[in-house]
């Protein structure tokens, strides 16, 4: 098992955290690590729908995101990561608060990883579960200025 590098670490949540979609989103990656990856979303009005709970886009998200985080470091220096799949299930409405979804890669591979993500509220209630089919992208990987892994 090879050990990420903290600074390329380092520069990724910097690189995520400056993205347009997560900044739009209130979306902030919290931790990366083997198979696993945390992501927190702070509710808010924009985040509603109609009926004034949350939207599915908006749990599809965060089960999105941390599913791809999940599988993302076993991957190659040199790989990115595509969604091909996602499936999800929204367990209880939710209004306002913190949401944060816990995502694990159950199996990683070299083409095709599978992974899952739950989401809980601030009581720590499950509010959506789903699993996420990922293909890996050859020469997709992020150029950080810095190694993705240290060698032990």
């Amino acid at each position: 098992m090879q050990k990420l590098n903290d600074e390329y670490l380092c520069r990724l949540y910097k690189l995520i955290s400056s993205s347009p979609f997560p900044h739009h989103m209130r979306m902030k990656l919290i931790s990366i690590s083997q198979d696993q990856a945390m992501v927190e979303l702070e509710m808010g009005k924009c985040h509603l729908q109609p009926y004034g709970i949350a939207h599915g886009g908006v749990l599809a998200t965060l089960i999105d995101t941390a599913t791809f985080w999940a599988a993302f470091a076993r991957l190659p220096e040199d790989a990115g990561l595509v969604n091909v799949d996602l499936k999800l299930n929204y367990l209880k409405p939710v209004q306002t608060g913190i949401l944060t979804a816990e995502g694990h890669c159950l199996r990683p591979g070299k083409t095709i990883s599978y992974a899952e993500a739950k989401v809980v509220d601030e009581e720590g209630d499950l509010v959506a579960h789903g699993t996420s089919t990922l293909m890996t992208l050859p020469g997709k990987g992020f150029k950080l200025g810095f190694p993705k892994f240290l060698d032990l």
